[in-house]
């Protein structure tokens, strides 16, 4: 017997009718130029992993960061303060800009926790009575310098091998609440990659402070910031590198006051007195500008 071919393919005239500039059923529709089709119901990529962050975002590190005591810093540092379980470089042009009263917050917190804070290879002996009106613990304070020290210019640029190899076992360890380490300008990059592997291990906080000089110098540090003066009890803090998109104006942090009001006074009119000359050289025609005032020099 014959069978009709409607018998397995309906008629023509049975198919459904589509409107037109409908898209068939089963279809997704395709996306604008230069945009990828979000699937429903799938999480947004950064919700993946802590790793994972978009560019305009900060980055999402597993734990929580420690407080700097400084709002306006912490709002620019992924996590919201000091990261642990990561390295974080400090570059300066000199010591004593008051790295030591940036940082004398989150130290005091860690010894508040009953945990240790060691230094490594400082330049020069901490004072007892600074680091105490800062609010540090003495007794949870651990200072470590080179068996052979090196001196001179020697110092600022090659490393101490027994330095490096005690600041690593200490990040290791577990047992160590924060570490500073003030470390010269040729550090092998291999030996910076194992600082911070270690300090993947590290619960708390790890400060690397090395010279100004190296901030266009890679770094296996996943937070670098740059510190300058920027006057009286007053601290410019530029961050060169950091899990998320670039700080286009450094920030500028009020730092615990140290002068008495006589020297704060001094040292204002010092600050301000190169500034003035510097306006003064401007406004001055260049011809009449003396060798001796240094002509463009005093630009400010």
């Amino acid at each position: 017997m014959a069978v009709s071919p409607d018998f397995f393919h309906p008629p023509l005239s049975h198919a459904p009718q589509r409107v037109a500039g409908e898209r068939p059923p089963g279809r997704l529709s395709s996306p604008a130029p230069g945009q990828r089709p979000a699937p429903a119901g799938r999480p947004p990529p950064e919700s993946l992993h802590p790793a994972l962050w978009r560019a305009h975002q900060l980055g999402r590190p597993a734990g929580a960061g420690l407080a700097s005591g400084f709002d306006e810093l912490d709002a620019q540092l992924p996590g919201g303060g000091w990261p642990p379980s990561s390295l974080t470089e400090l570059l300066l042009a000199h010591e004593g800009l008051g790295e030591l009263r940036l940082l004398a917050p989150v130290l005091a917190a860690v010894q508040a926790q009953q945990r240790c804070v060691m230094w490594f290879d400082p330049p020069a002996a901490p004072c007892a009575w600074a680091l105490s009106a800062l609010g540090l613990d003495l007794q949870r304070l651990v200072v470590l310098h080179a068996r052979q020290a090196l001196k001179g210019p020697a110092r600022a640029r090659l490393p101490a091998p027994d330095v490096l190899w005690a600041l690593e076992q200490a990040l290791k360890s577990g047992h160590v609440g924060a570490v500073l380490a003030w470390l010269p300008a040729r550090l092998p990059a291999d030996a910076l990659r194992r600082l911070q592997m270690a300090a993947q291990a590290h619960e708390g906080p790890a400060f690397l402070l090395r010279d100004a000089s190296l901030r266009h110098q890679p770094s296996a540090a996943p937070l670098r910031l740059e510190l300058a003066s920027a006057g009286p009890d007053r601290l410019r803090v530029a961050l060169l590198k950091r899990r998320g998109p670039p700080l286009a104006q450094p920030l500028v942090l009020a730092l615990p006051p140290v002068l008495s009001g006589p020297a704060l006074a001094r040292a204002s009119r010092v600050a301000v007195a190169p500034v003035a000359a510097g306006l003064a050289a401007r406004a001055a025609p260049s011809a009449q500008a003396s060798p001796a005032s240094g002509g463009p020099a005093l630009s400010c």
